[in-house]
């Protein structure tokens, strides 16, 4: 089962199901937008496409924000917000040089919509590249965010990956300007194999304490290929509602040791040095 985890709190979570219902009964009615450019909230899905991802993976994880889409739940959070309509990009990334938007920004406001960006991402070829710099899918996601042409209640970066930063600037460096400029980072780490050598076995906590930030950021590790749908689409049902998990879970090897930011560029260096 995977879990939910909110950073600086953890307690032992529960199921997809409980946590959804949750979400969802405690979503308000929705308003009359204000203007037509104005959204619930401003979503970049910034999603991991290095090599580290193999094909299956990627598919995977295609797979399950195409169903998110497509679901009643992620329907249901877009018609309660304050004004019932949200914009959303998709964003593949890998190394400094490679971050490409694959469905540019749109407004949802309701399952025809959701579905037709479902259908634009389903029917998209799925690209690969080498190494990993979540540092640079942040910031690009915030160039994004200003070129939205939206005016946001909120905005989003939500940040899927297999690996920690090894390549650009520094990933806290990243966060830290995304949350001076009031955006809110959630993580998916992607745990389905055993660490390799630029993987790391706890990636959920390095995710917590070196990718996400800004106010009720999250984490939703994967750990299993079934876990996928349900994952990203309880996901996108809290980012949507500007909600936290109501149940979170960390996953801690040892509550005593900080989690090193640099793993990945120092993994990279001794890969490099023989």
């Amino acid at each position: 089962m995977w879990a939910l985890s909110v950073r600086g709190r953890s307690r032992t979570g529960g199921a997809a199901a409980i946590v959804l219902a949750v979400v969802i009964a405690s979503l308000p009615f929705a308003r009359p937008a204000q203007a037509e450019t104005e959204v619930d909230v401003a979503l970049v899905l910034a999603v991991d496409i290095s090599f580290s991802m193999d094909i299956d993976e990627q598919e995977l994880q295609r797979a399950g924000f195409v169903e998110a889409l497509r679901s009643r739940e992620v329907h249901e959070a877009i018609g309660r917000g304050l004004v019932g309509r949200i914009a959303v990009t998709y964003v593949e990334w890998a190394g400094v040089g490679d971050r490409h938007v694959i469905v540019p920004w749109t407004l949802i406001d309701g399952p025809e919509s959701a579905v037709r960006f479902a259908e634009d991402l389903e029917f998209e070829r799925i690209n690969r590249a080498r190494r990993t710099s979540i540092a640079t899918a942040i910031d690009y996601s915030l160039e994004l965010l200003e070129e939205s042409g939206v005016r946001a209640l909120r905005q989003v970066i939500d940040v899927s990956g297999d690996g920690p930063n090894n390549e650009g600037a520094f990933v806290t460096a990243a966060r830290d300007r995304a949350i001076a400029r009031g955006v809110t980072i959630n993580g998916l780490p992607i745990m389905l194999k055993r660490p390799g050598y630029l993987d790391i076995h706890n990636l959920d906590e390095y995710f917590v304490d070196c990718v996400i930030g800004g106010p009720g950021a999250f984490v939703v590790p994967v750990r299993a290929p079934e876990e996928f749908v349900d994952a990203i689409r309880t996901k996108l049902v809290l980012e949507i509602a500007g909600l936290v998990p109501p149940r979170p879970l960390v996953h801690r090897a040892q509550v005593d040791l900080p989690t090193d930011c640099l793993v990945g560029e120092r993994q990279w260096e001794h890969r490099n040095r023989f």
